[in-house]
């Protein structure tokens, strides 16, 4: 395996928003060659409840459009959002970030394809275990069909905010009450030159070895 490849891969899947080409179509035949792959990814007790709702259809994309614009407002409106100490890399990228964000809700309805990753069961009653299982069984699939999409130069964004009216979506796109939506995911070919690994804090920040707040010795 060429790892330098892989790593590559890994670290340059960004979420692309501004840079999604909002005029280009995209083929069928290579979202579902993407989707093959993604279902190669774990899913709990071989269970593949999963889903994928490809939406292309213009007034099913301005009904989502519609409905991520105004729980976009509520996000951006909130009043905790979070706050960042001096050499964070999250607070130097927080106002691009926001300024993507924005873009991607004006824009939403224009982006060629929406994916929808689903997984059939609720969460709602669910105890830890069970929405781990649940979660554990689709949102890996979902990443490996960004993955997927980034290596044949298609961008994609990893987005949550329509599940704030996940019952209206349901409506739009016919979804049963026993299936859950888990993501909505923008895919165009993105536009510009390649991608870059991002600022991140470091891992040794955030791993703990043998118990919380234990560090390699």
């Amino acid at each position: 395996m060429d790892l330098a490849s892989v790593d590559r891969l890994l670290t340059t899947t960004r979420s692309v928003r501004k840079r999604l080409d909002l005029t280009r179509p995209v083929p069928p035949e290579t979202v579902e060659a993407c989707l093959e792959i993604a279902l190669q990814a774990p899913t709990g007790s071989n269970s593949q409840g999963w889903h994928f709702l490809v939406v292309t259809d213009p007034a099913a994309k301005a009904g989502l459009g519609d409905l991520y614009r105004k729980a976009f407002a509520l996000y951006a409106s909130r009043p905790d959002a979070p706050q960042y100490g001096e050499g964070d890399p999250r607070g130097a990228q927080a106002p691009r970030v926001r300024d993507s964000a924005q873009y991607l809700a004006d824009h939403l309805h224009e982006v060629p394809v929406l994916v929808i990753p689903c997984i059939e069961g609720r969460v709602e009653n669910a105890g830890v275990l069970a929405q781990a299982s649940i979660y554990g069984s689709i949102l890996p699939a979902a990443w490996s069909f960004m993955l997927a999409a980034r290596a044949r130069g298609l961008g994609s964004a990893w987005t949550t905010l329509h599940l704030m009216y996940e019952k209206e979506a349901a409506r739009i796109l016919g979804v049963p009450d026993h299936v859950t939506q888990t993501a909505l995911l923008p895919v165009a070919w993105y536009t510009g030159a390649d991608f870059k690994p991002a600022e991140r804090v470091p891992a040794s920040r955030v791993t703990h070895w043998n118990r919380w707040g234990g560090r390699r010795t």
